[in-house]
């Protein structure tokens, strides 16, 4: 749901009272854990957690990479976790956490979808921020054109 925010106060002001605590919270638990040369922005009508283009400009769509993000959806809200969705180990590493945690996971492409605070172990949140410095996620976008364009 884009509501128009520029920026992340105003995005988490503009929610119900629920979402705004929840929100708040994995936003914390975020920017604590959030490895050095990422910034908090708002990008795709949600708070990001990006890769200045300053760091790196060449993207193939002119923004910049977006590491993480929070978003308060029509159903649900979404913690966007790209770091361990471009790495199969960071994943599966991930996947199993979550599953030890005994909360049902409900997940997208680069998404952990939850209703409410308590369906997100959010120690392990901070840990997935935590593992992916920004050169790493750097080199995993690199290796993705890199097979991408081998595959034409």
């Amino acid at each position: 749901m884009h509501n128009g925010a520029l920026t992340p106060r105003e995005y988490l002001d503009s929610l119900p009272d629920e979402r705004r605590r929840a929100l708040a919270r994995v936003r914390t638990v975020l920017r604590r854990n959030l490895p050095r040369g990422f910034r908090e922005s708002m990008n795709w009508g949600m708070i990001a957690y990006e890769v200045p283009l300053r760091t790196f400009p060449d993207t193939n769509n002119g923004q910049p990479l977006m590491y993480a993000a929070l978003a308060s959806q029509k159903h649900h809200m979404a913690v966007y976790l790209s770091g361990i969705y471009g790495s199969e180990s960071l994943r599966s590493w991930f996947e199993e956490a979550y599953a030890e945690k005994g909360l049902r996971m409900d997940i997208g492409k680069s998404c952990v979808r939850f209703r409410s605070i308590d369906d997100l172990p959010l120690d392990l949140i901070g840990e997935a921020i935590a593992a992916v410095p920004v050169s790493d996620f750097i080199a995993m976008y690199e290796d993705a054109q890199s097979l991408r364009r081998s595959r034409r």
